[in-house]
């Protein structure tokens, strides 16, 4: 198994998003997820996002608890999981679809019939249609997203039900209601003269299913950092202004990057009334921006980026645009993961870049173009916990378990909601980057 250091500092974030306090990462976050798990005959332990997560994410009380996998795969050492998780894939064949995101350990990636973003990822998700089982290997609101693609006969299965998003968590369905009707009340529910309504929710695709049920059922859509402009151009046309969350940093960057001036995008705290806005500020609003963020990426800061330059003045800094203003705008590039990966795979050898993004993924470019001279912006190498949760026992356990013909840690949308939540993922499929 791949290790980290025994002591890795993880820059947290205060309530505001500035940069907080520095707290440790847990060394067993590469190598023993199950600590978090509930043990039989034992109280069900509270949700945590595990080892490493910023003290700033408060885990919602309902959030998923994986219930312990059997001692046979905690204790099997990495040589033997690595053989039984081929010898599985290789008696389900063409029946399962294993799907890993880019920000999976490469412990995980390895075994993936499809490695990408979240886009991707939505869109292969329906390629597959044969294929009798899927098993994503990424966090919660990604095989919610799968089910709502997938047939009704494909299960989807996570195999750790614990790993969640903190930013997802960071927008619940009663926040955004009270905000929408918050919103009700300022702008009205007449289209103007064009037959644009007064606002259109979007949300991003690091969101529960029923906020994406939510977009669906008013008018709204759902996006990816892939395709967060077009998704905001789609809304435009639609609407007079936009209300987007969870991630106040993506829907920032990407609507002043279309010419929207920051003054126009309140931020809304759903702690607050009208989201701690004036009247006059919201009516003046363009983009609504949701109080959220990634606490990955909102590590990455200006300081680390003028240190890269100061240590290479010929370095391409390339940062995610999940990551603040201020970084972007002083990085040379921002884009999704897949647009990192393109601008990597096209460079010539030689280019030195200092990337802002998951640690793994950067790892992993590092790795496959050893021509290139590649960093970690941060210095602060702290993974995405949640990622994590996945670990290679967890996958041999669930695909042992459909050789035996049983489906364990199904995950499924409310068929209710499931409607609505379609219509905005099927929404953002049709708007191509």
């Amino acid at each position: 198994m791949a290790s980290v250091p025994t002591q890795i500092a993880l820059l947290t974030r205060a309530p505001d998003g500035s940069a907080g306090d520095d707290a440790t990462c847990d060394p067993d976050l590469p190598t023993a997820p199950w600590q978090f798990d509930a043990v039989p005959g034992r109280p069900l332990p509270l949700p945590t996002y595990g080892a490493g997560a910023s003290r700033q994410d408060v885990v919602p009380a309902d959030s998923p608890v994986q219930q312990q996998i059997p001692a046979q795969y905690r204790l099997l050492p990495a040589d033997e999981l690595d053989r039984r998780i081929r010898a599985a894939k290789g008696r389900l064949g063409s029946r399962v679809s294993i799907l890993g995101h880019a920000y999976q350990r490469d412990e995980i990636v390895q075994y993936a019939d499809f490695v990408g973003d979240s886009f991707q990822l939505a869109q292969q998700s329906q390629k597959h249609p044969e294929a009798e089982f899927v098993v994503f290997c990424g966090v919660h609101f990604m095989a919610e997203t799968a089910d709502l693609l997938t047939t009704p006969d494909q299960p989807v299965i996570l195999p750790n039900l614990a790993a969640g998003c903190s930013m997802a968590d960071m927008a619940d369905i009663d926040a955004v209601q009270a905000c929408w009707e918050q919103l009700a009340a300022i702008y009205g529910t007449e289209p103007d003269a064009d037959g644009r309504v007064p606002v259109i929710p979007v949300t991003y695709m690091n969101s529960a299913a029923n906020l994406k049920g939510f977009c669906g059922a008013h008018g709204g859509i759902v996006c990816t950092s892939s395709n967060a402009r077009e998704v905001l151009e789609w809304a435009f046309e639609r609407g007079q202004r936009v209300l987007f969350f969870p991630d106040q940093h993506l829907g920032r960057n990407t609507a002043k990057a279309m010419g929207v001036p920051v003054e126009d995008m309140p931020l809304w705290d759903p702690r607050k009334p009208h989201g701690g806005n004036s009247t006059d500020d919201l009516e003046k609003a363009k983009v609504v921006l949701w109080r959220g963020w990634c606490s990955v990426h909102q590590r990455f800061t200006v300081d680390q980026i003028a240190k890269a330059r100061a240590e290479n003045p010929d370095v391409r800094v390339v940062v995610h645009p999940e990551c603040p203003m201020e970084v972007v705008d002083a990085a040379d590039e921002a884009g999704s993961t897949q647009y990192i990966q393109r601008v990597v795979d096209a460079a010539p050898a030689g280019t030195a870049f200092a990337i802002g993004t998951e640690v793994n993924m950067v790892r992993r470019l590092a790795n496959t173009r050893p021509d290139l001279t590649i960093t970690c912006l941060d210095p602060v190498i702290c993974p995405c916990s949640t990622m994590y949760r996945i670990h290679p026992a967890y996958l041999a356990w669930v695909l042992e378990s459909l050789v035996e013909g049983r489906v364990v840690n199904q995950v499924s949308v409310d068929a209710q909601v499931a409607v609505n939540a379609r219509t905005a993922v099927e929404r953002m499929l049709a708007v191509h980057p």
